[in-house]
Protein backbone atom coordinates (compact mmCIF):
# COMPACT_ATOMS: atom_id res chain seq x y z
CA UNK A 1 0.00 0.00 0.00
CA UNK A 2 1.39 3.51 -0.67
CA UNK A 3 1.57 5.93 2.18
CA UNK A 4 1.97 9.62 1.50
CA UNK A 5 2.60 11.99 4.66
CA UNK A 6 3.05 16.10 3.99
CA UNK A 7 6.50 16.85 5.79
CA UNK A 8 7.37 20.76 7.11
CA UNK A 9 10.47 21.31 6.38
CA UNK A 10 11.92 24.82 8.15
CA UNK A 11 13.64 26.96 5.22
CA UNK A 12 16.14 29.47 6.52
CA UNK A 13 16.37 32.31 3.81
CA UNK A 14 18.77 35.24 3.67
CA UNK A 15 16.97 38.55 3.72
CA UNK A 16 17.68 39.23 -0.11
CA UNK A 17 16.85 35.43 -1.06
CA UNK A 18 13.35 36.26 1.38
CA UNK A 19 12.58 39.12 -0.88
CA UNK A 20 13.03 37.40 -4.19
CA UNK A 21 10.66 34.25 -2.51
CA UNK A 22 8.13 36.79 -2.17
CA UNK A 23 8.04 38.17 -5.07
CA UNK A 24 7.82 34.85 -6.97
CA UNK A 25 5.04 34.04 -4.75
CA UNK A 26 3.11 37.47 -5.09
CA UNK A 27 3.54 36.69 -9.22
CA UNK A 28 2.84 33.01 -8.96
CA UNK A 29 -0.89 34.41 -7.12
CA UNK A 30 -1.17 37.15 -9.59
CA UNK A 31 -0.69 34.31 -12.61
CA UNK A 32 -3.58 32.24 -10.52
CA UNK A 33 -6.29 35.09 -10.58
CA UNK A 34 -5.57 35.63 -14.44
CA UNK A 35 -5.73 32.07 -15.45
CA UNK A 36 -8.94 31.87 -12.40
CA UNK A 37 -10.53 34.04 -14.46
CA UNK A 38 -10.36 32.53 -17.79
CA UNK A 39 -11.55 29.26 -16.11
CA UNK A 40 -14.66 31.12 -14.59
CA UNK A 41 -15.68 32.66 -17.92
CA UNK A 42 -15.03 29.68 -20.26
CA UNK A 43 -15.24 26.72 -17.77
CA UNK A 44 -12.41 25.06 -19.48
CA UNK A 45 -11.10 22.69 -17.66
CA UNK A 46 -8.25 20.50 -20.04
CA UNK A 47 -4.80 21.89 -19.60
CA UNK A 48 -3.79 21.19 -23.14
CA UNK A 49 -6.56 24.01 -24.64
CA UNK A 50 -5.64 26.17 -21.22
CA UNK A 51 -1.91 26.13 -22.10
CA UNK A 52 -2.66 27.44 -25.33
CA UNK A 53 -5.10 30.18 -24.15
CA UNK A 54 -2.55 31.54 -21.67
CA UNK A 55 0.82 30.27 -21.96
CA UNK A 56 2.29 33.08 -23.32
CA UNK A 57 0.50 36.02 -21.44
CA UNK A 58 1.69 33.80 -18.11
CA UNK A 59 5.53 34.49 -19.30
CA UNK A 60 5.23 37.35 -20.48
CA UNK A 61 2.55 39.77 -18.49
CA UNK A 62 4.16 38.36 -14.73
CA UNK A 63 7.19 37.18 -15.74
CA UNK A 64 7.17 33.44 -15.20
CA UNK A 65 9.47 30.82 -15.98
CA UNK A 66 8.45 27.73 -18.29
CA UNK A 67 7.48 25.19 -15.47
CA UNK A 68 6.36 28.14 -13.72
CA UNK A 69 3.58 29.06 -16.21
CA UNK A 70 2.51 24.85 -16.06
CA UNK A 71 2.08 24.82 -12.20
CA UNK A 72 -0.18 27.37 -12.25
CA UNK A 73 -2.38 26.29 -15.28
CA UNK A 74 -2.24 23.07 -12.73
CA UNK A 75 -3.16 24.61 -9.15
CA UNK A 76 -6.18 26.16 -10.61
CA UNK A 77 -7.74 23.90 -12.54
CA UNK A 78 -7.32 21.24 -9.11
CA UNK A 79 -8.99 24.12 -7.31
CA UNK A 80 -11.86 24.15 -10.06
CA UNK A 81 -11.71 20.13 -9.95
CA UNK A 82 -12.15 19.90 -6.55
CA UNK A 83 -15.57 22.17 -6.05
CA UNK A 84 -17.08 20.26 -9.23
CA UNK A 85 -16.53 16.91 -6.98
CA UNK A 86 -17.55 18.40 -3.95
CA UNK A 87 -20.99 19.09 -5.59
CA UNK A 88 -20.46 23.11 -5.24
CA UNK A 89 -21.89 25.79 -6.96
CA UNK A 90 -19.58 26.73 -10.46
CA UNK A 91 -18.01 30.39 -8.60
CA UNK A 92 -14.81 32.60 -9.27
CA UNK A 93 -11.91 31.34 -7.54
CA UNK A 94 -9.78 33.87 -5.95
CA UNK A 95 -6.51 33.17 -4.55
CA UNK A 96 -5.90 35.75 -1.76
CA UNK A 97 -2.20 34.83 -0.18
CA UNK A 98 1.22 34.50 -1.88
CA UNK A 99 1.91 30.92 -2.69
CA UNK A 100 4.07 28.77 -4.75
CA UNK A 101 3.76 24.80 -5.87
CA UNK A 102 7.05 22.92 -6.72
CA UNK A 103 7.37 20.08 -9.25
CA UNK A 104 10.01 18.45 -7.18
CA UNK A 105 13.00 18.04 -9.23
CA UNK A 106 12.23 20.84 -11.87
CA UNK A 107 10.95 23.57 -9.57
CA UNK A 108 12.92 22.56 -6.45
CA UNK A 109 15.32 19.64 -5.53
CA UNK A 110 16.99 19.26 -1.85
CA UNK A 111 20.65 18.60 -1.66
CA UNK A 112 23.24 18.21 1.39
CA UNK A 113 21.41 20.87 3.15
CA UNK A 114 20.51 23.24 0.65
CA UNK A 115 16.92 23.81 -0.90
CA UNK A 116 17.34 24.52 -4.65
CA UNK A 117 14.52 26.99 -5.78
CA UNK A 118 13.35 28.05 -9.64
CA UNK A 119 12.29 32.28 -8.66
CA UNK A 120 11.70 34.72 -11.20
CA UNK A 121 15.43 35.82 -10.55
CA UNK A 122 16.61 31.88 -11.22
CA UNK A 123 17.63 29.37 -8.82
CA UNK A 124 18.66 30.10 -5.55
CA UNK A 125 20.05 27.85 -2.90
CA UNK A 126 18.53 27.96 0.78
CA UNK A 127 19.57 26.43 3.92
CA UNK A 128 16.67 23.96 5.19
CA UNK A 129 16.59 22.27 8.34
CA UNK A 130 15.48 18.59 8.58
CA UNK A 131 15.27 18.24 12.53
CA UNK A 132 12.29 15.24 13.14
CA UNK A 133 12.11 14.53 9.72
CA UNK A 134 15.60 12.49 9.61
CA UNK A 135 14.07 8.66 8.16
CA UNK A 136 12.18 11.15 5.39
CA UNK A 137 15.52 11.52 3.97
CA UNK A 138 16.94 7.86 4.11
CA UNK A 139 16.41 7.60 -0.01
CA UNK A 140 13.50 5.23 0.41
CA UNK A 141 10.86 8.19 0.01
CA UNK A 142 9.39 10.11 -3.43
CA UNK A 143 9.01 13.54 -3.12
CA UNK A 144 5.67 15.33 -4.59
CA UNK A 145 4.87 18.36 -5.14
CA UNK A 146 5.71 20.98 -2.69
CA UNK A 147 4.16 24.16 -1.50
CA UNK A 148 5.65 27.21 -0.25
CA UNK A 149 4.96 28.82 2.96
CA UNK A 150 5.41 31.71 4.74
CA UNK A 151 3.70 32.46 8.12
CA UNK A 152 4.28 34.46 11.04
CA UNK A 153 7.47 35.24 9.96
CA UNK A 154 9.14 32.11 9.34
CA UNK A 155 9.56 30.05 5.88
CA UNK A 156 8.49 26.93 5.73
CA UNK A 157 8.58 23.77 2.49
CA UNK A 158 5.69 21.44 2.67
CA UNK A 159 6.70 18.47 0.93
CA UNK A 160 4.00 15.13 -0.11
CA UNK A 161 6.34 12.01 0.97
CA UNK A 162 5.41 8.64 0.05
CA UNK A 163 6.47 5.21 0.19
CA UNK A 164 5.31 1.56 -0.41
CA UNK A 165 4.49 -0.64 2.74
CA UNK A 166 3.80 -3.52 2.84
CA UNK A 167 0.16 -3.55 4.11
CA UNK A 168 -0.12 -6.07 7.74
CA UNK A 169 -1.69 -9.58 6.88
CA UNK A 170 -4.68 -11.01 8.71
CA UNK A 171 -2.80 -13.82 8.94
CA UNK A 172 0.00 -12.26 11.17
CA UNK A 173 -2.76 -10.37 13.55
CA UNK A 174 -1.73 -11.71 17.11
CA UNK A 175 -4.41 -9.37 19.21
CA UNK A 176 -7.48 -7.34 18.18
CA UNK A 177 -8.02 -4.19 20.01
CA UNK A 178 -11.57 -2.17 20.02
CA UNK A 179 -10.85 1.35 20.39
CA UNK A 180 -14.06 3.56 21.65
CA UNK A 181 -14.51 7.26 20.73
CA UNK A 182 -15.78 9.80 23.32
CA UNK A 183 -15.50 13.34 24.97
CA UNK A 184 -14.76 12.16 28.74
CA UNK A 185 -12.79 9.70 27.77
CA UNK A 186 -11.03 10.65 24.22
CA UNK A 187 -10.25 6.86 23.46
CA UNK A 188 -11.05 3.82 25.33
CA UNK A 189 -9.61 0.76 24.46
CA UNK A 190 -9.89 -3.05 25.21
CA UNK A 191 -7.43 -5.81 23.91
CA UNK A 192 -7.25 -9.37 23.60
CA UNK A 193 -5.65 -9.87 26.92
CA UNK A 194 -8.81 -8.72 28.51
CA UNK A 195 -7.01 -5.19 29.58
CA UNK A 196 -8.96 -2.00 29.02
CA UNK A 197 -7.27 1.65 28.75
CA UNK A 198 -8.90 4.73 29.05
CA UNK A 199 -7.25 8.04 27.67
CA UNK A 200 -9.03 10.79 29.88
CA UNK A 201 -10.50 13.69 27.80
CA UNK A 202 -11.11 15.83 30.96
CA UNK A 203 -8.33 18.85 30.51
CA UNK A 204 -8.96 18.98 26.08
CA UNK A 205 -12.64 18.95 27.14
CA UNK A 206 -11.83 21.77 29.72
CA UNK A 207 -9.32 24.02 27.32
CA UNK A 208 -11.73 23.73 24.63
CA UNK A 209 -14.67 25.50 26.68
CA UNK A 210 -11.96 27.98 27.51
CA UNK A 211 -11.66 28.38 23.55
CA UNK A 212 -15.82 28.32 23.25
CA UNK A 213 -15.81 31.14 25.83
CA UNK A 214 -13.29 33.62 24.32
CA UNK A 215 -14.75 33.19 21.41
CA UNK A 216 -18.27 34.06 22.46
CA UNK A 217 -16.89 37.52 24.62
CA UNK A 218 -15.17 38.20 20.88
CA UNK A 219 -18.04 37.68 19.05
CA UNK A 220 -20.41 40.20 21.12
CA UNK A 221 -17.35 43.07 20.70
CA UNK A 222 -17.98 42.92 16.52
CA UNK A 223 -15.19 45.36 15.99
CA UNK A 224 -12.48 44.88 13.64
CA UNK A 225 -9.65 43.79 16.10
CA UNK A 226 -12.03 41.16 17.48
CA UNK A 227 -12.50 39.57 14.34
CA UNK A 228 -8.90 39.61 13.86
CA UNK A 229 -8.43 38.01 17.11
CA UNK A 230 -11.37 35.60 16.66
CA UNK A 231 -10.07 33.91 13.18
CA UNK A 232 -6.17 33.89 15.18
CA UNK A 233 -8.26 31.62 18.34
CA UNK A 234 -9.32 29.86 15.76
CA UNK A 235 -6.42 28.65 13.73
CA UNK A 236 -4.59 27.96 17.24
CA UNK A 237 -7.00 26.25 18.56
CA UNK A 238 -6.86 24.29 15.51
CA UNK A 239 -3.20 23.96 15.96
CA UNK A 240 -3.93 22.58 19.10
CA UNK A 241 -6.24 20.14 18.48
CA UNK A 242 -4.25 18.69 16.34
CA UNK A 243 -1.01 18.28 18.23
CA UNK A 244 -3.57 16.15 20.70
CA UNK A 245 -4.94 14.00 18.12
CA UNK A 246 -1.20 13.50 16.95
CA UNK A 247 0.05 12.67 20.67
CA UNK A 248 -3.24 10.14 21.72
CA UNK A 249 -2.75 8.44 17.98
CA UNK A 250 1.10 8.00 18.29
CA UNK A 251 0.77 6.70 21.82
CA UNK A 252 -2.19 4.16 20.78
CA UNK A 253 -0.27 2.77 17.95
CA UNK A 254 2.97 2.70 19.88
CA UNK A 255 1.49 0.61 22.57
CA UNK A 256 0.01 -2.00 20.64
CA UNK A 257 2.86 -2.02 18.37
CA UNK A 258 2.69 -4.63 14.80
CA UNK A 259 0.54 -6.93 13.68
CA UNK A 260 -2.41 -5.40 15.92
CA UNK A 261 -6.17 -5.08 14.13
CA UNK A 262 -7.34 -1.60 15.48
CA UNK A 263 -11.21 -1.90 15.44
CA UNK A 264 -12.72 1.90 14.86
CA UNK A 265 -15.76 3.38 15.17
CA UNK A 266 -17.64 4.75 11.82
CA UNK A 267 -18.48 8.07 12.83
CA UNK A 268 -19.53 9.17 9.24
CA UNK A 269 -22.54 11.32 10.01
CA UNK A 270 -21.58 11.80 13.66
CA UNK A 271 -23.22 15.43 13.16
CA UNK A 272 -26.89 14.57 12.46
CA UNK A 273 -26.88 12.09 15.25
CA UNK A 274 -25.51 14.51 18.05
CA UNK A 275 -27.41 17.14 16.99
CA UNK A 276 -30.26 15.40 19.28
CA UNK A 277 -28.54 15.77 22.14
CA UNK A 278 -28.89 19.01 24.28
CA UNK A 279 -28.02 22.62 22.79
CA UNK A 280 -25.42 23.24 25.94
CA UNK A 281 -23.39 19.44 24.98
CA UNK A 282 -23.70 20.10 21.42
CA UNK A 283 -20.63 22.44 20.43
CA UNK A 284 -18.29 19.79 22.38
CA UNK A 285 -19.81 16.73 20.40
CA UNK A 286 -19.98 18.36 16.60
CA UNK A 287 -16.90 19.81 16.66
CA UNK A 288 -14.87 17.12 18.52
CA UNK A 289 -12.06 15.75 15.95
CA UNK A 290 -12.96 12.37 15.72
CA UNK A 291 -12.53 12.00 11.99
CA UNK A 292 -9.02 13.32 11.89
CA UNK A 293 -8.21 11.18 15.23
CA UNK A 294 -8.74 8.08 13.01
CA UNK A 295 -6.98 9.12 9.99
CA UNK A 296 -3.59 9.84 12.41
CA UNK A 297 -4.61 6.25 13.69
CA UNK A 298 -4.88 4.61 10.16
CA UNK A 299 -1.56 5.92 8.45
CA UNK A 300 0.55 5.70 11.94
CA UNK A 301 -1.00 2.13 11.70
CA UNK A 302 0.25 1.49 8.70
CA UNK A 303 3.98 2.92 9.01
CA UNK A 304 4.01 0.63 12.01
CA UNK A 305 2.59 -2.35 10.43
CA UNK A 306 -0.68 -3.33 12.23
CA UNK A 307 -4.11 -2.74 10.13
CA UNK A 308 -7.20 -0.26 11.17
CA UNK A 309 -10.91 -1.12 9.82
CA UNK A 310 -13.90 0.56 10.82
CA UNK A 311 -17.42 -1.11 11.84
CA UNK A 312 -20.72 0.27 12.26
CA UNK A 313 -20.99 1.64 15.83
CA UNK A 314 -24.40 0.91 16.46
CA UNK A 315 -25.53 -0.14 20.02
CA UNK A 316 -22.04 -0.95 20.83
CA UNK A 317 -22.39 1.03 23.97
CA UNK A 318 -26.07 -0.86 24.44
CA UNK A 319 -25.11 -4.31 24.26
CA UNK A 320 -24.13 -6.51 26.68
CA UNK A 321 -20.82 -7.84 25.62
CA UNK A 322 -21.23 -11.10 27.95
CA UNK A 323 -24.95 -12.62 26.97
CA UNK A 324 -25.64 -10.25 23.58
CA UNK A 325 -28.82 -8.52 25.23
CA UNK A 326 -29.47 -4.98 23.51
CA UNK A 327 -31.15 -2.34 24.89
CA UNK A 328 -31.15 1.20 25.07
CA UNK A 329 -31.54 1.40 29.02
CA UNK A 330 -28.82 -1.02 29.84
CA UNK A 331 -26.76 2.45 29.51
CA UNK A 332 -26.90 5.19 31.94
CA UNK A 333 -25.49 8.33 30.04
CA UNK A 334 -25.77 10.09 33.34
CA UNK A 335 -23.46 7.97 34.91
CA UNK A 336 -21.28 6.62 32.37
CA UNK A 337 -22.21 3.26 33.30
CA UNK A 338 -23.50 -0.15 31.92
CA UNK A 339 -25.75 -2.24 33.48
CA UNK A 340 -27.41 -5.16 31.63
CA UNK A 341 -31.18 -6.02 32.48
CA UNK A 342 -30.90 -9.78 31.23
CA UNK A 343 -27.87 -10.96 33.00
CA UNK A 344 -27.13 -7.78 35.25
CA UNK A 345 -23.25 -7.44 34.24
CA UNK A 346 -22.06 -3.87 35.20
CA UNK A 347 -18.89 -1.63 33.33
CA UNK A 348 -18.11 1.38 32.01
CA UNK A 349 -20.88 2.90 29.13
CA UNK A 350 -17.18 3.09 27.30
CA UNK A 351 -15.73 -0.09 27.97
CA UNK A 352 -18.33 -1.93 26.94
CA UNK A 353 -18.05 -0.10 23.56
CA UNK A 354 -14.46 -1.01 23.32
CA UNK A 355 -15.46 -4.64 24.19
CA UNK A 356 -18.33 -5.18 21.62
CA UNK A 357 -16.49 -3.21 18.48
CA UNK A 358 -12.94 -5.73 19.87
CA UNK A 359 -15.40 -8.85 19.14
CA UNK A 360 -16.51 -7.44 16.01
CA UNK A 361 -12.85 -7.25 14.71
CA UNK A 362 -12.53 -10.86 16.01
CA UNK A 363 -15.73 -11.51 13.90
CA UNK A 364 -14.41 -9.71 10.83
CA UNK A 365 -10.46 -12.25 10.75
CA UNK A 366 -13.45 -15.16 10.87
CA UNK A 367 -15.10 -13.95 7.81
CA UNK A 368 -12.38 -13.30 5.98
CA UNK A 369 -10.71 -16.26 6.53
CA UNK A 370 -13.52 -18.43 5.58
CA UNK A 371 -13.88 -16.28 2.37
CA UNK A 372 -9.81 -17.08 1.69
Amino acid sequence: MNLTLTAKIKINPTNEQAIILKETMNAYRKACNFVSEIIFHSKILTQAKLHNMTYRDLRSQFGLRSQMAQSVIKTVIAKYRTIKSNGHSWTLICFKKPQYDLVFNRDYSLNKGLFSVNTLEGRIKVPFEIKGFEEYFDGTWTFGTAKLVYKHGKWFLCIPMSKEIEECDLKNINQVVGVDFGVNFVITTYDSNGKTFFWNGRRIKHQREKYKRLRKQLQQKRTPSARRRLKAIGQRENRWMQDVNHCISKALVERYGANTLFVLEDLTGIRQATEKVRKEDRYAMVSWAFYDLRQKIEYKALKHRAKVITVNPKYTSQTCPKCGHTEKVNRNKQTHTFCCKNCHYQSNDDRVGAMNLQRKGIEYIVEETIQA
